[in-house]
């Protein structure tokens, strides 16, 4: 039996000294170290370098070829921790912990403990330790590496703390859970002049000005209103001065939909308006679009085993079967596009001193109190997919 005192600090141990140590996509080297030792010490055999520096590691148990994955993502953002007074704050300027991933390596790690202590069930579970989820480029990786050749499995189940739900709640429900992330950029080229001198040129600030308003049409006229979309432009770069109006113009941002024939309607509109507009004002316009994360669509047949082991953990009141989905994006997508599963949001908090600060803040932190929640859920949902073959 593992002492329940014991075990907290175990997680939370575990959590701080990787927040303390963040690491960015495909270069979480200490990370996977770190993580590796752990597992290590579990009497679990390790295997590395798998989509560069993810790993995986294996406990068989029984006679039963049944086999599940859990999975956690390691990379950190590039974004400077703003927290006075955190005793585990990143020690790495310019990066830090910002979206919860050292929680849920410490999760996994301590699903692993408790199935390595109990063994009570019959089958194989598979810890599978992602690198590189915050650029939609490390599941992709580990697939094309072999991942489900070399460690097959007959499901995979993963989750994220999500702030703003009350703390310790699990949710879920089948089918699309979180969107498609498509990134664009549009590059407009015009003619600069002297800002006195209007007429001179072709004031591309006038021109990509016009796109960004007419890219809002696009969700609000060409699609469904019962058919989630978002179009959102986030950066809006010139090389223009104070005195002068630039020749150049790039936009940049994202789309989030869940479906690919959405995805093509958009990528088709956004272009037609780009380059019609352009010609227009007599402007060129290149216009790129690409698709970074897939949608992540829970299996209809892995959805209630789900419910039913986060209902065991935390009670049916705290379990909500159907929760809204979501216009975020998770590279866990592209692990559902090969093998059935799930994927859960574990309440992190729903106030600011509790667990409530947005994911992908400076004074974000993990709430440490949902680790043991979260241990437990994943070695729950283990035990309950193998026994339900």
């Amino acid at each position: 039996m593992i002492d329940d005192h014991e075990f907290h600090a175990q997680l939370v141990s575990w959590r701080h000294h990787l927040h303390q140590h963040p690491e960015v996509g495909f270069e979480e080297i200490h990370t996977s170290d770190y993580v590796a030792d752990a597992l290590t010490s579990m009497g679990l055999e390790v295997h590395r370098g798998i989509g560069g520096t993810g790993l995986v590691a294996s406990l068989k148990v029984g006679d039963s070829p049944a086999v599940v994955g859990l999975r956690a993502d390691m990379d950190a953002l590039h974004i400077h921790e703003d927290a006075p007074g955190r005793h585990h704050a990143s020690v790495t300027a310019g990066k830090m912990h910002a979206c919860g991933h050292d929680g849920h390596m410490s999760m996994i790690l301590g699903a692993a403990r408790l199935l390595t202590t109990t063994r009570d069930f019959n089958g194989t579970v598979r810890f599978i330790f992602q690198p590189a989820e915050e650029h939609g480029c490390g599941a992709k990786a580990m697939i094309a590496d072999g991942l489900f050749d070399r460690f097959p499995v007959d499901a995979i189940y993963g989750a994220h703390n999500m702030p703003g739900l009350p703390v310790g709640t699990i949710a879920t429900r089948s089918g699309g859970i979180m969107a498609s992330e498509d990134n664009f950029v549009i590059r407009i080229k015009g003619q600069g002049t002297h800002a006195a001198r209007p007429h001179m040129g072709v004031d591309p600030i006038v021109i990509a000005s016009e796109v960004v308003l007419a890219l809002q049409t696009v969700i609000s006229r060409n699609l469904d209103p019962s058919v989630p979309a978002v179009i959102s432009c986030t950066e809006f770069i010139t090389d223009g001065i104070r005195n002068a109006i630039p020749t150049h113009v790039v936009i940049k941002g994202d789309t989030r939909s869940y479906a690919p024939e959405v995805q093509a309607m958009l990528e088709k509109r956004m272009r037609e308006i780009c380059e019609g507009i352009c010609r227009l004002h007599g402007a060129s316009c290149e216009f790129e679009y690409t698709h970074e994360f897939a949608p992540t669509v829970n299996w209809e047949k892995c959805t209630p085993i789900a419910v039913a082991a986060a209902t065991r953990i935390v009670g049916p009141d705290r379990v909500n079967a159907d929760i809204q989905p979501m216009m975020i994006s998770e590279d866990f997508g592209a692990f559902l596009q090969v093998v059935p599963g799930n994927f859960v949001f574990i309440g992190n908090g729903d106030t600011a001193d509790e667990g409530g600060t947005p994911l992908h803040n400076a004074r974000y932190d993990f709430n440490d109190n949902v680790l043991a929640t979260g241990a437990h859920y994943f070695a729950e949902v283990a035990r309950t997919a193998l026994a339900a073959g």
